[in-house]
């Protein structure tokens, strides 16, 4: 039987450096929060939990979002783990937990973080230790550590790595997370763990290209003067929506997209990330 995998993205914090919320900071047509939440979405089985501050406003968010609020403000990232882990009692066995500010987080990346929960029982934290530091945000946690730490933070000790002692983690340095062949091909920098937390931070961050994608008509799409071919082209696009621009279509009710052969939308804020397949074709087709 499968492991039900969920997401948990913390759209809280002080946001200091920045000086205005990043969850709601544009993103090629997006926000970083409906990225982020997306991307974790594309690669959990599960849920997705958004954890945010109490009364903040967030943007738009995928169909299907739990949002909780962070019952006790200021309390660091152990409050909101605890908080998104609590949420998930009951629904998910494990959970990848990521900051709203990870604009190039890849599937891939949740994935790797993942199956190590999944392939070790023993292990109640996947914590990766990339580019340098160690990354308690961009990585994965088994549910039940949320008692462990609602009383960490009961108790005042607010710090990742209080939770980090009281439970058998696996650290992957760089090396061990380009072992998996996937990750290692799409995400060899492993700028899945980049934030911005800076206006600076942020600024070179949309400097950065679009990911590159292939997209691919079918059907009566292929056949009208929508695309200029019928095979596969690459093209660059951060959202469904901007790959059947690219592609000369408009995504419509009339149009289904298919990720990678096996994920439906017919979301145009849907994020992608490099490597992904989008396959166009008429919605009566698509079902």
């Amino acid at each position: 039987m499968a492991v039900v995998s969920a997401g948990v993205v913390l759209a809280g914090g002080q946001s200091s450096r920045m000086g205005t919320p990043k969850a709601a900071l544009e993103w090629h047509g997006s926000t970083l929060l409906r990225r982020t939440a997306g991307i974790v979405a594309r690669a959990a089985n599960g849920p997705v939990v958004v954890v945010r501050a109490p009364g903040q406003d967030l943007p738009d968010l995928p169909k299907g979002t739990l949002v909780v609020e962070d019952p006790r403000e200021g309390k660091g990232p152990v409050q909101g783990i605890a908080a998104g882990l609590t949420a998930l009692i009951g629904q998910a066995e494990t959970a990848f937990i990521a900051s709203t500010d990870m604009p190039f987080l890849h599937p891939a990346f949740i994935r790797r973080m993942l199956r190590v929960l999944e392939q070790d029982q023993a292990t109640d934290v996947a914590l990766p230790f990339a580019r340098g530091y160690k990354q308690p945000l961009a990585a994965a946690y088994r549910v039940s550590l949320a008692e462990t730490a609602e009383r960490l933070v009961k108790e005042d000790r607010l710090r990742p790595a209080f939770l980090f002692g009281q439970c058998q983690v696996e650290t992957l340095d760089d090396d061990a997370l380009r072992q998996d062949p996937v990750l290692a091909a799409l995400d060899p920098d492993l700028d899945s763990v980049l934030n911005v937390n800076t206006p600076a931070d942020y600024e070179e961050a949309r400097t950065r290209p679009a990911p590159e994608v292939t997209v691919q008509l079918f059907g009566t799409l292929a056949q009208s003067g929508a695309g200029s071919t019928r095979g596969p082209r690459l093209v660059r696009a951060a959202t469904v929506g901007a790959a059947a621009d690219a592609a000369g279509l408009v995504f419509d009710r009339h149009v289904t997209a298919a990720l990678n052969g096996d994920q439906i939308t017919r979301d145009g804020t849907t994020p992608l990330a490099a490597g992904d397949t989008v396959y166009f074709m008429s919605a009566d087709a698509g079902g």
